[in-house]
């Protein structure tokens, strides 16, 4: 698998297999196949949600620092 592909991407193939499994399109033979694409796609996914989730902690984390930052200063401005 490509380490290219972007969320977007491997959630819509994962969507066309599911649907080609469900309207019964794929047979016997390819279904393995198919079965063992969706947990890679699916594996992906987790991947890219669980690295964005971690970004936006990170970020929070940031910003609430900053925000007691800037407020420990102007509290300090006002006693002055």
């Amino acid at each position: 698998m490509e380490n290219t592909f972007t969320y977007e991407d491997a959630f819509n193939e994962l969507q066309t297999i599911v649907s080609s499994i469900e309207s019964g399109e794929i047979n016997v033979d390819e279904l393995s196949d198919k079965i063992k694409r969706a947990s890679e796609l699916i594996s992906l996914c987790k991947a890219k949600l669980t690295a964005s989730e971690e970004e936006v902690d990170k970020l929070l984390i940031k910003l609430e620092k900053e925000d007691t930052i800037l407020n420990a200063e102007e509290g300090g401005a006002e006693e002055e």
